[in-house]
């Protein structure tokens, strides 16, 4: 890949602007826990693996910060609230965060100073990085034989290396499938009202030689209907017990339109995305985002003036839908329940 969605250099976090993407290609610089918490509140960096691997930085970044500060602990836990608040539906900012603020409270019960503790967190981050690009590369691995040869796949969003720390979830499984000599077409939603299929997937795939064919959101049942589908391959933000699903927008009514034309539809996700303390989809948070969104294009209104507004960031796929779930760790067929518990088993993390 010819890009770094996130990277650690000259004591700074840099992320791959996607808010200007495809246009321009340009970086922020983090350097600070509040710094991460608003680029990824406002969509610089998404994508639960990437939000995951940059709220690990923030709080390196939040533990350099408490060492300097008269009151650590109480600047250090600001910090935590304010990087949780930032995208409420991805679980794996929760889960990076939990992660990070464990070792510390670990570290600082042993003796560690501000200054240790600091460092270790960063190297803990380091780590939830390198984690992410091998759980990617086996999702994609695990995820290539079930694409059909010879037939389309379907994406929705981006669920790329722009939206994890290289590779990607669905995107992996696209990239390994189509390594493994399988020819198949991919298309990609574009995905309203942020455009991620436009904007992003057809960009990332584009930069890797694979060529993609864009479609309207509207126009993916009759897609599916026509028989060129072979399975359709999405992301998720979080994953309850039961298999329930919640991805970006637009997801659910992909899901009824593939199974309505008799289609596979795959959900391909990292372990960290399960989230075993939501018995169903009722119990995951739906952020909603502001009405411009919707009523405004590239800073244009283009809807009436003083109409209301539903934007919904994220929607819930029931399980019922879901053909199989990928995972680094296996597949996962249903009843979801007992297979995720199973792939979950040594990640005490989620075990809660």
């Amino acid at each position: 890949m010819g890009f770094r969605t996130l990277e650690w250099r000259d004591g700074a976090l840099w992320l791959l602007d996607q808010r200007k993407l495809p246009g321009q290609v340009e970086e922020v610089r983090v350097r600070s826990a509040s710094e991460a918490a608003q680029a990824i509140l406002e969509m610089v960096v998404r994508g639960a693996p990437a939000i995951g691997c940059a709220a690990a930085y923030g709080l390196a970044l939040a533990a350099r910060e408490a060492a300097q500060a008269a009151d650590p602990e109480r600047a250090f836990l600001a910090a935590v609230e304010e990087l949780r608040g930032a995208r409420p539906t991805a679980v794996n900012l929760r889960w990076a965060i939990e992660r990070l603020a464990r070792k510390r409270a670990a570290l600082l019960q042993a003796g560690g100073s501000h200054a240790a503790v600091a460092d270790a967190l960063l190297e803990e981050a380091h780590q939830v990085l390198a984690e992410d690009l091998a759980a990617c590369r086996a999702i994609g691995k695990n995820g290539a034989d079930l694409v059909p040869d010879g037939s389309g796949i379907l994406t929705h969003c981006n669920a790329g290396g722009l939206a994890t720390s290289g590779y990607g979830t669905a995107l992996g499984i696209v990239r390994a499938a189509l390594g493994s000599g399988k020819k198949c077409a991919v298309y990609a939603d574009e995905t309203r009202p942020w455009l991620q299929g436009a904007r992003l997937t057809a960009w990332e795939l584009l930069q890797d030689g694979i060529p993609v064919t864009l479609l309207p959101d509207v126009a993916a049942a009759s897609l599916l209907a026509s028989g060129k589908v072979g399975c359709v391959v999405v992301g998720a933000d979080r994953i309850a017990r039961n298999g329930d699903t919640a991805n970006k927008v637009g997801t659910y009514p992909l899901a009824l339109a593939a199974n309505a034309a008799g289609v596979p539809f795959f959900v391909a996700a990292p372990i960290s995305t399960v989230d075993l303390r939501a018995a169903t989809g009722r119990e995951i948070p739906i952020e909603e985002r502001g009405a411009e969104e919707v009523t405004h294009l590239a800073g244009a209104r283009i809807a009436a003036e003083g109409v209301r507004v539903f934007n919904p960031a994220f929607d819930v796929t029931p399980a019922r839908l879901i053909t199989a779930i990928v995972t680094e760790r296996g597949v996962a067929r249903p009843p979801y329940e007992q297979a995720l518990r199973a792939l979950s088993l040594t990640d005490q993390a989620h075990a809660g």
